[in-house]
C-alpha cells in the first residue's frame, strides 16, 4: 500500500481539512471515508492499513478545528458541508472508482449521517457504530441534561490540545478537575473548572435546552435518514449512551423499506469488545457491499438482527427484525416494596425525600467512559433513604425480556420541579442487584397534568434491553429522584439549567393503588406457558 499524510483538502470557505490516504495496490478500488475529530493516529491508522490491505482506498480526515485541520470545531455545524466538499474532492481524484463506503464510531457516525443523504448513488455502504443521526434527544434524555456524557466529552476534546505528559499526569491522578466540575454549580462554570477554558458548545447546549430550540434544527439529521438507500450496518451495545437514538434510526430505515443490519452486544460506549466487533462486522460489511454486484448477491445473507441476551442462559441470538414479537407484561409496584404481576390493591403511597445538595448518585449504566459504565452491584445505592425499591418473589422459571422497556410512575411532589428515575435490576441468589436498564424524566409544572389529588402520571422510557432473568432470581425496580452526575441534578427551584444555584429539597410520594397503578412494563418473549407460571 501507499500512504500519503496531511493532504490539504480545501472546503468551500477556504478552510483546509487535513487528510490521510491509504492507497491499495489494486486499480479501480472503492473508497472508504472516515471523518473524525479525534486525530488520525492510533486505531484509525490501524483501520486505514486494514482497509487498504483489503483492496480499498482509506481516506481519513480530521474534522475542522481538530487534528491539524483549520477552522474552529463546532459540533455538528460543518459536517454536512465539509463532508460534501470532501466527496467532491474524492470524485476529482484519478484513483476514484465511483464507489464510496463510510465507517464511523460515535461522532464519526454523526459525520456519516450528515453526508449520507447527499452522497447519491456513489454511496454503497455505511458502518455506523454506537452513533445516531440526531444527538439532541440523547443530550437531553427525558428533558434533563446528560451532564456526565457532555462534560466528559468536552474535557476529552480539550485534552487533545494539551501536552501529552500533562494529560498523562491528569489521568494518573484520576481526573480530579473533571470530578470537581461534575459536582460544581452553576453548570455554566463547569467547563472552566474541568479544563481551565470556556468551551463554546458546552455553553450553547446549556442555553438551548428546550425541546423547541431552533438551535438544534440544523444540528440533527434524523429527517434525512429515510433518504439513504445504501446498505447500513449498525453496531451498538446495551449500555451505550446513544442506543435509543440509534434504534430510532433503525426504525426509520425499516419504515422506508430498507434492510439495515443491527448488531447489539454486551458492550458500553468505549469497551474493547465493541472495538473488536466493529472491526469484524464493519470490515465484512464493506467487503460485501463494495464488491462487484455478482459477489454482493452471493455474500449478503447475514441475518438482519443479531443481539446478545444478557443474564444466565442468554447468549447470541439471530432475529428477523427488531423488536421481536413480545407480550407487554406489567409488573406493578405494591406496598411493602413488592413487585408483582397481579393488579394493585388499595394502599398508601411510599415516600422519600430528595435533596439536590446530596443528590442520589448514578452507578454504572450507559456512560461515555467504559470503565465506569455497564452493570454494577447496586446494593449501596439501594440502601440510601432516597431510593425506593420494589422486588419480586424468586422466579420459578426464567423470564426472557427483549425490546423496549417503559414505566408509568404516579408521583406527587412537595415541589413542582422534580425528576423521576427508574431502574430495572436483576437480583441474583446472593442478593446482588445488577442494573439491566433505566431511564429518567424531568417534570415541570406544565409538562404532566395532575389529577385532583395532585398526583402526576409520569411515563418513563427506559433503555431497551435483551435479558434473561434466571429461575431463582428476582426482578427489582428502583424509583428515585435522580442519578447524578449521569444526569444533572434537579435543583428543585425551577431555575435555568446553566445558572441554577438554589437547591431545594422536597418529599416525593409514589402511588401504587388501583386508581394510580405505578408499574414497569416489560416485553416478555418467554415465560413458561403463562405469566403467573414465572412466579
Amino acid at each position: 500500500m501507499r500512504v500519503t499524510r496531511d493532504i490539504p483538502v480545501r472546503a468551500r470557505d477556504g478552510v483546509v481539512l487535513r487528510t490521510d490516504h491509504y492507497a491499495p495496490a489494486a486499480p479501480d478500488a472503492p473508497t472508504v471515508l472516515i471523518r473524525t475529530p479525534y486525530g488520525r493516529g492510533g486505531p484509525l491508522r490501524l483501520l486505514g492499513r486494514l482497509l487498504a490491505a483489503r483492496g480499498q482506498h482509506a481516506v481519513i480526515q480530521s474534522c475542522r478545528g481538530t487534528g491539524g485541520s483549520g477552522g474552529t470545531f463546532a459540533p455538528l455545524v460543518h459536517e454536512r458541508d465539509d463532508g460534501s466538499d470532501t466527496l467532491d474532492w474524492l470524485r476529482r481524484q484519478p484513483w476514484w472508482a465511483g464507489a464510496l463506503g463510510m465507517f464511523g464510531v460515535s461522532y464519526q457516525g454523526f459525520a456519516q449521517w450528515a453526508l449520507a443523504a447527499d452522497a447519491g448513488d456513489d454511496l454503497r455502504a455505511m458502518v455506523a457504530v454506537v452513533t445516531a443521526s440526531a444527538t439532541r434527544d440523547s443530550t437531553y434524555a427525558g428533558e434533563s441534561f446528560a451532564l456526565d456524557t457532555v462534560l466528559t466529552w468536552a474535557e476529552l476534546l480539550h485534552a487533545q490540545t494539551v501536552p501529552w505528559l500533562a494529560r498523562q499526569w491528569e489521568l494518573k491522578r484520576g481526573q480530579p478537575r473533571l470530578a470537581a466540575a461534575l459536582e460544581h454549580l452553576p453548570l455554566a462554570d463547569a467547563d472552566r473548572v474541568a479544563t481551565g477554558v470556556t468551551i463554546p458548545f458546552f455553553q450553547e447546549w446549556l442555553r438551548h435546552h428546550t425541546p423547541d430550540a431552533p438551535y438544534w434544527r440544523t444540528r440533527v439529521f434524523a429527517d434525512r435518514v429515510a433518504r439513504v438507500r445504501a446498505p447500513v450496518i449498525m453496531v451498538t451495545g446495551w449500555h451505550d449512551i446513544f442506543l435509543p437514538a440509534q434504534l430510532d434510526d433503525h426504525a426509520t430505515l425499516r419504515a422506508a423499506g430498507a434492510r439495515p443490519r443491527l448488531v447489539i452486544g454486551p458492550w458500553t460506549h468505549g469497551s474493547p469488545g465493541l472495538f473488536v466487533a466493529a472491526l469484524r462486522e464493519g470490515l465484512a460489511w464493506l467487503d460485501t457491499h463494495l464488491a462487484p454486484a455478482g459477489r454482493r448477491a452471493r455474500e449478503s445473507a447475514a441475518t438482519p438482527v443479531r443481539l446478545y441476551v444478557g443474564g444466565r442462559g442468554g447468549g447470541w441470538r439471530d432475529l428477523p427484525d427488531w423488536p421481536p414479537p413480545a407480550v407487554d407484561t406489567a409488573w406493578h409496584l405494591h406496598p411493602g416494596g413488592e413487585l408483582a404481576t397481579r393488579p394493585p390493591v388499595p394502599s398508601t403511597p411510599d415516600e422519600f425525600r430528595y435533596d439536590p445538595a446530596d443528590p442520589t448518585p448514578s452507578l454504572g449504566g450507559p456512560l461515555l467512559v467504559a470503565q465506569r459504565a455497564g452493570a454494577f452491584d447496586n446494593r449501596r445505592v439501594e440502601a440510601r433513604p432516597d431510593v425506593l425499591t420494589y422486588t419480586s418473589a424468586p422466579l420459578s422459571r426464567p423470564v426472557e425480556v427483549i425490546g423496549p422497556v417503559r414505566a408509568d410512575i404516579h408521583v406527587r411532589g412537595e415541589l413542582p420541579y422534580l425528576d423521576v428515575f427508574v431502574r430495572l435490576c436483576d437480583v441474583d441468589r446472593r442478593g446482588r442487584s445488577w442494573n439491566v436498564c433505566d431511564g429518567l424524566v424531568r417534570v415541570t409544572p406544565e409538562r404532566f397534568p395532575a389529577d385532583p389529588s395532585g398526583a402526576l402520571r409520569v411515563p418513563v422510557p427506559l433503555w431497551p434491553t435483551a435479558y434473561r432473568f434466571a429461575a431463582g432470581h428476582r426482578l427489582r425496580v428502583q424509583v428515585s429522584g435522580g442519578a447524578h452526575p449521569r444526569w444533572a441534578r434537579n435543583p428543585g427551584s425551577g431555575e435555568s439549567l446553566g445558572t441554577a444555584v438554589t437547591l431545594r429539597a422536597g418529599w416525593r410520594q409514589v402511588f401504587h393503588d388501583p386508581e394510580r397503578p405505578s408499574a414497569l412494563v416489560l416485553p416478555v418473549v418467554h415465560c413458561g406457558s403463562a405469566q403467573d407460571s414465572c412466579l
